[in-house]
């Protein structure tokens, strides 16, 4: 597991291109037959991917956690993204096809991932946080979440926000979950961009081609930056920093939050007058 540390925003204004993707961007979490996990400080977050290809893999909690078992002390979110795929946990199974979720509470076995079809393995994307309670494991699929319709072409951001772990969904100790999908003919998302100083949030690109990028943008408001993103790489993006981008073509992106509260609408709007 890796350790990322959390960072003052006096001190990123002034990170080169090379500094900023070692503090914030995640560029391997798929890898066959693995699980890869980065611990950041900002607000405990664990981000993980689990490949599953020809064995299956455990996720354990390691020596990072100081646990007997990974959901201990914790709470994890799982989206699948990839072919259809198993997660087991302890006597219980659960079928996950692509852009299911699956919520597992505090206290749970060590899930185990497995693919149905090593030609087409799943894909499974997870943020984990801390947690102060059991809350039940539930699964949820795209019917099941709440979906919110925003944007417009002429904008270049019509776009369908799916709600899955939330305030009025499946719900959680702290962790925020749920993913977005922009219509064909929209590249930009989350802009005008916003900021939420109670939370921090990590952004998974998916649904892009080899030669497709993102842009995502970052930092304070009148300090901004950004960060060239792949498929299947994710950026940290602490309270402090707009999170926001724009594709060579349209795409999809898991949203994950934690931190003070479950609000999904507690953020503070920027002015474009406002962005530099």
């Amino acid at each position: 597991m890796q350790i990322r540390h959390s960072t003052n925003p006096k001190d990123a204004k002034h990170y080169d291109t090379n500094r900023l993707r070692d503090e914030y961007l995640i560029d391997s979490l798929m890898r066959a037959d693995e699980i890869c996990l980065v611990y950041s400080q900002i607000d405990r977050v664990i981000t993980g991917g689990a490949m599953p290809v020809n064995s299956e893999l455990t996720l354990a909690a390691g020596d990072a956690l100081r646990a007997s078992s990974f959901l201990q002390r914790r709470e994890l979110g799982i989206i699948n993204v990839g072919g259809s795929g198993q997660v087991k946990v302890g006597d219980k199974e659960y079928s996950l096809s692509k852009l299911e979720c699956l919520y597992l509470g505090r206290g749970e076995p060590d899930p185990t991932f497995s693919s149905d079809d090593s030609a087409q393995p799943a894909l499974f994307y997870m943020v984990s946080t801390p947690a102060h309670k059991e809350y039940p494991s539930v699964k949820s699929t795209q019917a099941d979440a709440n979906a919110i319709h925003l944007g417009s072409l002429e904008t270049s951001n019509k776009r369908t926000i799916f709600q899955y772990i939330h305030e009025k969904g499946v719900p959680s100790c702290q962790l925020v979950m749920g993913l977005t999908i922009l219509d064909t003919g929209s590249v930009w998302n989350t802009f005008p961009a916003h900021t939420h100083d109670r939370r921090m949030e990590v952004y998974f690109y998916f649904n892009l081609g080899e030669q497709d990028r993102v842009m995502h943008l970052m930092g304070e408001p009148d300090e901004t930056r950004h960060i060239v993103v792949k498929n299947h790489q994710a950026v940290l993006s602490p309270s402090w920093s707009i999170h926001s981008g724009a594709g060579t073509r349209n795409y999809g992106f898991i949203w994950a939050m934690a931190g003070e509260n479950q609000a999904f609408d507690d953020m503070d709007a920027i002015d474009l007058n406002n962005f530099r």
